[in-house]
């Protein structure tokens, strides 16, 4: 809390500090941390290092930002608090480094150029043109990074599993609890929160400080971005019961 509160003080511009800090997380993790890994792994491997970094500590902040404001100034229309700010900018200099790292290292990965940049979309207007809303988007937030631990972990395992039984054992202990923790935010809490969002922004509620155009972008690429989400996960389950069916089977033929 004393941290929050000195941040929630700090009258500086802090997006330059942040964004020089995952560069530097970035180079940790492809000149040392994953410098023995295969190139694509070792580009994955240090997109997750700065995930990491993000995830955890933005939920936690976001959190905070939150719960440190009057239940009052809680609204889909209230104007950003100078700790919103910063916990906007700390997220919008993740979003930024990591889409330099695809841009610059996988082009062709559309899908998660197009997911940075509707993010940063939603978060500079916020941040920087309305100034306002900051409450909605941080729930969001939290409801978005609260896996992030859990998933970049079963990620590095994932990318490092067919190379060590270890990490393939870690993969496969992790992806039930994964998959049901990211099932119940992105399929139930997510979904939930954004038709409040939403009738709350449809019914003009916040026409005096958030432009309609401005609004209905964040329906939509919150809405998107949730349903991608989805059948995301919904793939995953999907393979999960295929290699587990396999598995029983292939048991019950060797017995």
């Amino acid at each position: 809390m004393e941290l929050l509160a000195s941040l929630a003080a700090e009258e500086r511009w802090l997006f330059p500090a942040f964004l020089v800090m995952y560069a530097a997380i970035y180079c940790v993790g492809q000149l040392f941390v994953f410098r023995r890994w295969a190139p694509r792994q070792r580009l994955d491997g240090s997109s997750c290092l700065i995930s990491l970094f993000h995830g955890t500590l933005a939920a936690l902040a976001a959190a905070g930002a939150i719960l440190a404001l009057p239940a009052g100034f809680r609204s889909f229309a209230a104007p950003n608090a100078r700790l919103q700010d910063h916990v906007l900018d700390y997220s919008i200099a993740y979003f930024t480094m990591d889409l330099l790292h695809y841009l610059a290292f996988l082009p062709g990965d559309v899908l998660f150029i197009a997911h940075h940049l509707a993010t940063l979309f939603v978060f500079i207007t916020c941040r920087y043109m309305v100034r306002h809303g900051a409450y909605a988007l941080l729930v969001l937030l939290v409801l978005a990074e609260v896996t992030s631990l859990l998933q970049n972990v079963w990620t590095l395992a994932g990318i490092w599993r067919d190379q060590s039984p270890a990490a393939a054992r870690v993969y496969g202990a992790l992806s039930p609890p994964f998959y049901v923790l990211y099932t119940l935010v992105r399929g139930v809490a997510g979904p939930l929160f954004l038709v409040k969002m939403t009738v709350f922004y449809l019914s003009g509620q916040a026409v005096d400080v958030i432009p309609w155009w401005v609004r209905i972008s964040w329906i939509v690429v919150v809405g998107t971005a949730i349903a991608v989400s989805n059948l995301w996960i919904w793939n995953l389950w999907k393979e999960l019961v295929r290699e587990r069916n396999q598995a029983t089977a292939k048991s019950k033929k060797d017995t």
